[in-house]
């Protein structure tokens, strides 16, 4: 078998990033520190006054795009106008997202159903877009954002849990198919980061009283959240990020906030659990005589 080509790294400046959902938070903390370091950005959000002063301050190396991520076609043309104006996008950070709390049963379709376009889907087409280019280089990263959430889920927060899994397990499958092609791809896992989030929480439907022990009492913390509250910076997280990004450590998921390994943790310790006190009945659930699965 012939040795697995080395991961390319991207420290080389300057590189060229193209940042989803960068108007505030880790994406806008990420471009600036980014482009601090000498690299060039190609900054994607909706809207934002921030990210286009963040621009304006760096008018040669940074470029600020009006994209609403679930839109085909200005994804299509965000991609097409980044790889012009830089010639090439080395790193893709599919940043943006968005939350409602809830039950599961509480929860509004319109609402579940948006989680997974911004979280999931918008991810899947940035990462189809670029990776023709990257492929013909033998070079790129793909950086997607996940959650402490993607792992450990919590009561009210199902739906963006739910979207989060969905992107690391994507993640994991696509890691394993561009390796091997000299690309790069790995998760990162914030935990709570100081981003402004608790003035844009958003509920969804109307609370049902039997649930008000867990994902009523979800919610009630959440009202009481100030920005104190939360432990991460995101400029130490934006500076972690871009560290890993041209210094690979060779982890896949990165993990970001004390309060994230805390999370991870106790979830790792329960799975673990359960693993071994099934581990019988998962093998009498083999045919007998059956061999080791191949895959």
């Amino acid at each position: 078998m012939s040795p697995k080509p080395e991961t390319s790294t991207v420290a080389t400046l300057p590189c060229n990033w193209l940042i989803t959902g960068a108007p505030s938070g880790i994406g806008l903390a990420l471009a600036e520190h980014v482009l601090a370091q000498g690299h060039r950005v190609t900054l994607a959000a909706r809207s934002g006054a921030a990210m286009a002063e963040l621009a304006a301050r760096y008018p040669h190396s940074a470029h600020a795009l009006v994209l609403d991520v679930t839109d085909s076609h200005p994804r299509f043309a965000v991609v097409a106008e980044a790889t012009a104006r830089m010639g090439t996008i080395d790193v893709l950070v599919n940043n943006a997202a968005i939350d409602f709390l809830g039950a599961v049963e509480e929860q509004r379709e319109e609402d579940y159903r948006a989680q997974f376009e911004v979280n999931f889907f918008a991810a899947v087409e940035m990462i189809r877009l670029v990776l023709p280019g990257m492929r013909a280089r033998r070079a790129g990263t793909i950086i997607n954002v996940s959650s402490m959430d993607g792992i450990a889920s919590l009561p009210a927060n199902g739906f963006y849990s739910a979207s989060k899994l969905a992107l690391e397990g994507l993640t994991e499958a696509l890691w394993q198919e561009i390796e091997p092609l000299g690309l790069r791809a790995f998760l990162v896992e914030p935990g709570s980061v100081r981003t402004g989030i608790e003035r844009r929480t958003k509920f969804s439907g109307e609370p049902i009283a039997d649930y008000a022990a867990t994902s009523g009492a979800f919610r009630e913390r959440v009202s009481t959240v100030t920005p104190e509250m939360f432990p991460g910076d995101p400029a130490r997280v934006a500076k972690a990020i871009f560290e890993e990004a041209l210094f690979p450590s060779g982890r896949h998921w990165v993990v970001m906030g004390s309060d994230a390994v805390r999370r991870i943790n106790l979830k790792l310790e329960a799975l673990t659990r359960d693993i071994r006190l099934g581990a019988r009945t998962a093998a009498e659930t083999d045919y007998p005589g059956s061999t080791q699965a191949v895959l």
